[in-house]
């Protein structure tokens, strides 16, 4: 059996335990342990210990646990309440104004947390109901909340671009500085389509009554205090690392221990927050840790293989596509694995494949990464299998169906596409931060 012919049987092996519902890191991890064993014998075992040792060496996996439990705590002692609180009274006059805060909400709790279904979680639980009550178009402000929680795996600390680092083996501090703009520009985007949708027909988002924001000063000023506390906590992390002051990760265990404080000078650190948020962020660090060793050992055997180099001869060579046409097929094809896979399995499947045949293709791997992230979250809301979508079902008041959810997330989008096609034409959108920073 040829080389080409043995790779295919692997990732065809690794689909189909897919598909029976396998944890990821299983099928992935056995899938290449057992390819190993077979191709090289007993000496195959060396390449799973050897994934291991570079796991544990990889010192930057330290910001995982960290940043984590950063958001678990600010979530657990339900900071978040007041941030909406706080957009509830300020942006309330608006058209369309809770709706926009409940977008600058996302971007926060992205900062916060970095997984995008904290934010899909948050979003539905307190947003949505507070804007069904409020009169809003039920259909929009589902497609909010989804758009919303498509930021947490952009703006950093996006967990996943962690992962993708690890794989792609590029620096985690230029990844993140690489999601700032785009997923900034973004939330603009989200913000002006509500803006102009709301201005177009105020029925869809009606403006919060007199009754319901007038509030006295020093009430108003109490909640922009409470409301601006994370983002106090993500500058305290962000500043010294953006200025050479401290390492990525230092900068993450400022963070952790500025959220710790947060919530124990608000009085809210109490022993089940506290546990909740440990047993979390352990359950959430060991299975990223569990992906990563699985990913590295598959990819080991899989280039060990030949398998990149003869995709790349097969696209270039033999089919004659170009560089651009190879790299629009790769995000299709994401698309397509978005209906039944999540962010991180998709880039576990693919960066084997994905990323050394983009760097072979000229592309560079820290805009790319942004173009996965966007990617994979239009993936996750497009119909008819999003993961998103159910997601969403499972958390959203009975009234709205999945329909309702279908028809919600089109515009929203339309105008990710319309983002990701920006950043593809103009890639020094996500270039330009880390280029600026590790410049100096």
């Amino acid at each position: 059996m040829s080389h080409e012919a043995i790779a295919l049987f692997m990732f065809s092996t690794m689909m189909v335990l897919l598909f029976t519902g396998q944890r990821v890191f299983g099928a992935i991890g056995a899938v290449a342990a057992i390819a190993a064993v077979a191709l090289y014998g007993t000496g195959g075992v060396d390449i799973p210990f050897s994934a291991a040792m570079k796991l544990m060496k990889w010192y930057p996996l330290l910001t995982l646990p960290m940043f984590i439990f950063m958001g678990y705590v600010l979530s657990e002692s339900r900071i978040a309440d007041d941030l909406y609180r706080m957009f509830h009274v300020w942006m309330g006059p608006l058209n369309g104004g809770l709706a926009v805060g409940t977008i600058l909400l996302m971007v926060l709790i992205s900062a916060m947390n970095g997984l995008s279904v904290a934010g899909m979680a948050i979003g539905a639980t307190i947003a949505l109901p507070e804007l069904l009550r409020r009169g809003y178009d039920k259909r929009m402000v589902t497609g909010v909340v989804q758009a919303g929680s498509s930021l947490g795996i952009l703006v950093p600390p996006s967990v996943v671009l962690v992962l993708y680092a690890m794989i792609a083996r590029q620096p985690v501090g230029q990844l993140w500085l690489a999601g700032v703009v785009p997923g900034l520009m973004m939330a603009a985007m989200f913000v002006a389509y509500i803006v102009i949708r709301c201005r177009m027909n105020p029925a869809l988002g009606p403006a919060l009554p007199e009754a319901g924001r007038d509030l006295p000063r020093a009430e108003k000023l109490r909640l922009l205090r409470a409301g601006l506390l994370p983002l106090a906590i993500f500058a305290a992390m962000m500043v010294p690392f953006v200025n050479g002051w401290t390492s990525l990760v230092e900068s993450s265990a400022i963070g952790a221990l500025a959220a710790f404080l947060a919530a124990a000078l608000k009085r809210r650190m109490t022993a089940e927050v506290f546990e909740n948020s440990v047993r979390q962020t352990l359950g959430i660090t060991c299975m990223f840790m569990w992906i990563i060793l699985a990913a590295l050992g598959f990819g080991a055997v899989f280039d060990g293989l030949g398998a990149v180099r003869a995709i790349e001869s097969l696209f270039t060579e033999q089919w004659g596509l170009g560089p651009w046409t190879i790299l629009i097929l790769m995000q299709l094809s994401f698309i397509l694995m978005g209906t039944f896979l999540d962010d991180t399995a998709m880039l576990v499947i693919v960066a084997p494949l994905y990323v050394p045949l983009v760097g072979a293709l000229g592309f560079d791997l820290i805009w790319y990464g942004v173009l996965y992230t966007i990617t994979t979250q239009i993936a996750y809301m497009t119909p008819p299998f999003g993961y998103n979508l159910f997601l969403m079902r499972a958390m959203a008041p009975p009234e709205i169906t999945l329909g309702d959810i279908y028809r919600s997330i089109v515009p929203f989008v339309g105008v990710m596409v319309l983002a990701l096609a920006t950043i593809m034409a103009f890639p020094e959108i996500a270039l330009w931060l880390p280029g600026y920073v590790y410049g100096n």
